[in-house]
């Protein structure tokens, strides 16, 4: 792997340093993260174009076992916890007209949600104990814990099936989907984590459910931040909470977006009444933009993920079978966000997938 894909991967970095920017610049500079993830990278994508290279099977197997890549991801972890920290800090200690504390708001969830969740979910997927930790650290500051059980045995299970609900399905608009799958996905992770304590022959109410922990723990973060912040300043602050939960719902609307782009329509074969194909990299839309990339960890190679779960971001390759998106999860959030643009861009090239796949045209 070349230097510049090596430190590329850094990148991820330059969106919190962003937002500290707006904020100490102040005004409508609050607005500089939503500008750069929403314009600059989208135009970017566009002029840089596509990066379609795999590596060989020696250079995955080499890159795959190089600590640098882990030391990212655990960097990030730190990072995420002290930046929270931070923006409670500012939220208790700076007053802030409403425009601004939109601005600074957003750009804080572009941090925790875009990139913070995307930490969460390549850590969340491995066999280390302390990597798994880190997920649920960096769950629990965006209030979405539950996802590390409805992610890993929900949703890679069912996906591209109408028992997953984080698939969203063809003409669906995504207000319609994230109610489904917020709400679905917390239920459907009780439902997997009783099947665990029943297996074990324990109650639902046991203290080694789960989602006992996983429900409670971000709330109780919240309370503790905010009496923090009370024994400091000697006073309540009510914006730390309200700050907490709204940037927690931000963060895992953009989880949402992203979910939504990643499987819109896409449908296994039925082979048997309630018995699908195996997924392969036809089953996600795959994107091989070379910025976006960097900032997400190569998320986007979303095809070779579902595909091989496990396998480390930075040795996916790209599928040239997979349906493709027209750009970047950037631009593509903006398209979802407006639901006949959507339709108008999507529905043709998911037309020509069920063609090629239903048809083998």
């Amino acid at each position: 792997m070349s230097m510049i894909k090596k430190l590329g991967f850094l990148t991820a970095f330059v969106i919190p340093a962003l937002t500290i920017a707006g904020f100490y610049l102040g005004g409508y500079w609050n607005y500089l993260t939503v500008l750069f993830v929403f314009v600059i990278i989208p135009l970017a994508d566009f002029l840089i174009g596509e990066d379609p290279e795999n590596l060989s099977a020696d250079e995955s197997r080499k890159i795959a076992e190089q600590f640098y890549y882990r030391f990212i991801t655990f960097i990030w972890t730190y990072f995420q916890f002290g930046f929270l920290l931070w923006g409670v800090w500012v939220i208790s200690t700076v007053s802030l007209d409403l425009s601004e504390w939109i601005g600074f708001t957003i750009s804080f969830a572009l941090v925790t949600g875009g990139i913070g969740i995307t930490v969460a979910h390549e850590l969340g997927h491995k066999k280390s104990r302390l990597e798994r930790f880190y997920a649920k650290v960096l769950l629990m500051t965006v209030t979405y814990m539950h996802f590390y059980i409805e992610h890993n045995r929900g949703h890679h299970v069912y996906v591209a099936t109408p028992r997953d609900p984080a698939t969203s399905r063809k003409n669906e608009a995504f207000p319609v989907f994230w109610l489904r799958s917020v709400f679905g996905s917390y239920s459907s992770a009780w439902k997997l984590e009783n099947e665990r304590m029943k297996k074990k022959g324990l109650g639902v109410w046991s203290f080694r459910n789960n989602m006992i922990w996983f429900t409670l723990l971000p709330f109780l973060f919240c309370a503790l931040l905010t009496l923090a912040i009370f024994m400091i300043n000697g006073i309540w602050v009510w914006q730390v909470p309200v700050f907490f939960l709204i940037q927690s719902i931000l963060a895992f609307t953009l989880l949402e977006l992203v979910n939504y782009i990643e499987h819109y329509g896409i449908v296994r074969k039925e082979v048997s009444p309630g018995q699908y194909e195996r997924v392969n990299p036809m089953h996600s839309w795959n994107s091989n933009h070379r910025l976006s990339n960097f900032f997400l960890f190569q998320l986007q190679r979303h095809s070779d993920h579902h595909a091989n779960a496990i396998k480390r971001y930075q040795v996916l390759k790209h599928y040239d079978e997979s349906p493709q998106l027209p750009s970047g999860y950037p631009a593509m959030i903006l398209l979802a966000a407006i639901p006949p643009l959507w339709f108008k861009w999507m529905n043709p090239r998911l037309a020509d997938w069920e063609q090629k796949v239903y048809f083998n045209q």
